[in-house]
């Protein structure tokens, strides 16, 4: 029986790489943050003396949006390069047969005009608001290269395109787009709010992957997937955000208007994968656009009182 440690369980993607583990004849190892602080080498050192993993999923990061990226840059690069650093070597140490390092499509140069390739990573500038996360997952890349290339280790790197689903984190001073976007919108519904700001122009566009497509996603190219190259996950269907914040509207059933706050950075005008990759592998994502954000926000009600605000 495989012996599979999730690293990050209680995020949205870990829970959701674990909601789909256990459905196999597999052992799935977790660890809260009180028994295992990732940031802490001889933490992460001894939790690995006592375990021995077959793959890793290393879905733990310091995650959000960007407020938080703009006010914390420290926390985001160095707490992002000690959990990289701690799991990845301790893997190699430990003989893990495979790896899956979870990225973000942060990584690739701001201002692509075309759906963005794998091989673009490192090609132009980033984007500033989001840099120094961004350089903690690059660096997360590199190391799996590194280990690969010295060691001949199996550690792959996916790249998601923006992720929405159950378990997001719905702080509104650290949450993404869809998160942000789906509490506004309920928020003003239940109070009978004339409108609802949304920052930027509405104009840039994006790309949307339901949370659980891309757990499906990192199970299968476990098994199906070898290479040192990032490998990109998404939909490969782009969307502006006013379209988006309709359809989040339609869906929760507000009645007043969207104002876009034009103040507020639009951050990158275009941002969506190439997933040419990863289709010709013969995964390809299940769920829509609108039925995901259904699900999501069916999800939202039913656990409104514990989400994390």
């Amino acid at each position: 029986m495989l012996e599979v440690f999730v690293a990050g369980h209680q995020g949205m993607v870990g829970s959701a790489i674990c909601r789909k583990l256990e459905k196999e004849n597999i052992s799935i190892v977790t660890a809260t943050r009180n028994e295992l602080d990732l940031l802490n080498y001889e933490s992460v050192k001894h939790f690995f003396d006592i375990n021995s993993f077959d793959q890793i999923y290393l879905a733990a990061a310091k995650v959000g949006g960007i407020h938080a990226n703009k006010s914390l840059p420290v926390n985001f690069l160095e707490e992002n390069l000690f959990i990289n650093l701690n799991i990845i070597k301790n893997a190699f140490i430990n003989g893990t047969e495979k790896l899956i390092n979870l990225g973000s499509s942060c990584i690739y140069p701001k201002n692509i005009v075309h759906s963005i390739r794998e091989e673009k990573i490192l090609s132009g500038p980033l984007e500033e608001t989001n840099q120094w996360y961004s350089l903690a997952k690059i660096s997360g890349i590199k190391l799996c290269q590194a280990y690969r290339k010295q060691f001949n280790c199996d550690f792959i790197s996916v790249m998601p395109s923006n992720l929405y689903g159950p378990g997001d984190n719905f702080n509104p001073l650290n949450s993404h787009v869809p998160a942000a976007l789906l509490d506004r919108f309920h928020v003003a519904k239940i109070n009978n709010f004339e409108e609802v700001k949304v920052w930027g122009s509405g104009k840039p566009l994006r790309e949307f992957l339901y949370v659980e497509d891309l757990a499906n996603a990192c199970i299968f190219l476990a098994e199906h997937y070898s290479s040192e190259e990032p490998i990109n996950v998404g939909t490969g269907k782009e969307i502006s955000i006013k379209n988006f914040a309709q359809l989040i509207k339609k869906i929760v059933g507000f009645t007043g208007k969207i104002i876009f706050d034009t103040t507020k950075p639009d951050g990158v005008y275009k941002k969506v994968l190439n997933t040419e990759k990863v289709n010709k592998l013969g995964w390809h994502p299940e769920t829509s656009l609108e039925s995901g954000l259904r699900k999501y926000y069916k999800w939202y009600l039913e656990n409104i009182e514990d989400i994390r605000r």
